[in-house]
């Protein structure tokens, strides 16, 4: 292998390594997935990747060429359109479909491309997703209405920390104190004595980072132990500063408008948690730009997770039901991988937001700190803890019956 040769391998995995982050990929998988790509255009590699950077070391056979590389990144977002196109565009690369040279520039246009849904469709998700969201936490008619109207206020700030550094850093804690101080502003003025934790808890749940909790205990399942520590401990402070914002939101609008006495909400018919079911899959589409060709994969995952984990909650207690639920979604979203070429991730990510127990967690904190429950729940610690194992294993398991495909 000539020096040129070489300098062109670890530009495009270089780029490609630091794209895959970019996208959210967890660190167990876009180390594996690179060394994948490494091997088979022939050079020895070795990478290390944390929430916040990325390694790399790259040589040849004999040592002749050797490169190291080491970058500060910011944590990545899900983007399972530029993730799917960066796979398919690795995977023409291997095939020999194209060359090294074409599929360097078109990494750059992938990285370029913008949402495949537009700021208005991604708008409407936000609003979609959150009433949802109330849906499934037993919400009220009004409490439903008002939770799709506040996230749709998340949305524009998420837009505004996109375009300003400064809100970028503080986004948790503004977000979730404007829509704290709105919540007590609505309670007064509509003179309605709803559940205001649960519709400033649901207007949230999209920046609430249950999500990054659970990928962060399955990086230390996989001994990724920095990774992983770094990944739960960010999603520990994303929690704090949200929960922080929108206490001080209530406290002020208390100040303000007076205290309101919170009413738990008597829980909607049964059948309108598969209708939540229907919008928050929906509205997940946008918020993951998932691409049009994955939908009619993406949107059945939701509803089988969904769908396992209630039924088994039947016959198992302490969230045990999450590890049938997560079982089911793995094995489908690694059928998913098998059957599309494309990688698991774009499916199992769209489910587990029905899994993950970020609400549950956010829940005890305030009825930790300010005595209160959002909603009747007994040992919601315990049953945070177990759903968080719960989902772990099932995910394993699930790789155990039906290996992926790719590694990511």
């Amino acid at each position: 292998m000539n020096k040129f040769e070489f300098i062109q391998i670890r530009r495009f995995v270089l780029k490609l390594g630091k794209m895959l982050h970019k996208y959210g990929s967890p660190s167990f998988r876009l180390e594996t997935y690179l060394s994948e790509v490494a091997t088979h255009l022939g050079v020895h590699s070795s990478f290390i990747s944390t929430p916040t950077s990325l390694t790399m070391v790259l040589w040849s056979d004999r040592h002749e060429e050797e490169y190291t590389h080491t970058a500060r990144i910011q944590p990545g977002e899900l983007d399972m359109n530029s993730l799917s196109l960066t796979d398919e565009l690795a995977f023409r690369l291997q095939n020999g479909e194209i060359s090294l040279e074409e599929a360097d520039r078109q990494l750059d246009e992938i990285d370029a491309m913008p949402s495949p849904y537009g700021k208005f469709l991604t708008c409407l998700a936000f609003g979609l997703s959150t009433s949802a969201f109330a849906m499934l936490m037993g919400a009220g008619q009004i409490e439903i209405l008002l939770s799709g109207l506040l996230g749709i206020l998340v949305y524009l700030w998420t837009l505004w920390a996109l375009r300003s550094k400064r809100v970028g850093l503080m986004l948790e804690p503004v977000a979730s104190f404007s829509v704290g101080f709105l919540a007590c502003a609505l309670s007064y003025f509509l003179g309605s004595g709803f559940n205001i934790w649960l519709i400033i808890l649901s207007s949230l749940i999209i920046l609430v980072p249950g999500l990054s909790l659970t990928m962060g205990l399955k990086e230390l399942s996989s001994r990724n132990l920095v990774s992983g520590t770094a990944r739960v401990m960010d999603a520990i402070m994303q929690l704090f500063k949200l929960y922080f914002g929108a206490f001080l939101g209530i406290s002020l609008g208390y100040q303000v408008f007076g205290q309101q006495v919170m009413q738990v909400a008597t829980p909607l018919p049964f059948w309108i948690n598969w209708l939540g079911v229907l919008m928050l899959s929906a509205g997940l589409v946008a918020i993951f730009r998932t691409r049009p060709k994955h939908i009619l994969w993406a949107m059945p995952s939701t509803f089988i997770a969904y769908a396992a984990s209630t039924w088994s909650s039947a016959y198992l207690e302490n969230g045990l039901g999450a590890f049938v639920g997560a079982f089911a979604l793995g094995v489908f979203a690694n059928l998913f991988s098998r059957i599309a070429n494309a990688p698991s991730t774009i499916v199992a990510m769209h489910g587990l937001i029905v899994l993950v127990p970020g609400s549950k967690t956010y829940i005890g904190l305030n009825s930790f700190i300010s005595g209160q429950d959002i909603i009747k729940a007994d040992h919601i610690g315990q049953e945070t803890f177990m759903i968080l194992m719960s989902l772990v294993a099932g995910l394993i398991f699930a790789n155990v019956v039906m290996p992926t495909r790719k590694a990511l």
